[in-house]
């Protein structure tokens, strides 16, 4: 009989088996519209199809994500380049940053650029007379 630890452990994995398997099922929509909107696949084959395929990637490995995903950001080191995004409704917050987007009702409804904040650093506020 194993231990509590291992049925633990056995109980963890098939349900995140289960769990991949069923999430196949949410990523259908998408994956499958074409082949059953054309009519090339019944429904329950595409379905059946996509979970499975979906499962079956999972383990597969990740190069093809790797590959893909390689180069399109490249990380700043340092201070230069790095965006912080600050979401307030005091305006003397909002007074201090070098640029300030404003929004009204989900659009945007201003976009205003402060040349030299009270918290620009010395570096900072010489990159701006240059």
């Amino acid at each position: 009989m194993p231990s509590g630890v291992t049925l633990l452990l056995i109980a963890v994995i098939g349900l995140a088996v289960l769990f991949d398997y069923i999430n196949g099922f949410h990523d259908t929509a998408n994956a499958i519209a074409t082949s059953v909107s054309t009519r090339a696949l019944r429904p329950e084959h595409a379905i059946l199809m996509s979970a499975t395929a979906n499962f079956v990637g999972a383990l597969t490995g990740t190069a093809v994500a790797k590959t893909i995903s390689s180069g399109l950001a490249d990380t700043p080191s340092g201070a230069d380049g790095q965006t912080i995004v600050l979401v307030t409704h005091d305006g003397s917050i909002g007074a201090r940053a070098p640029r300030l987007l404003t929004m009204r009702d989900g659009r945007l409804a201003g976009d205003t650029r402060n040349e030299l904040p009270s918290v620009a650093s010395p570096r900072q506020r010489e990159a701006v007379h240059r």
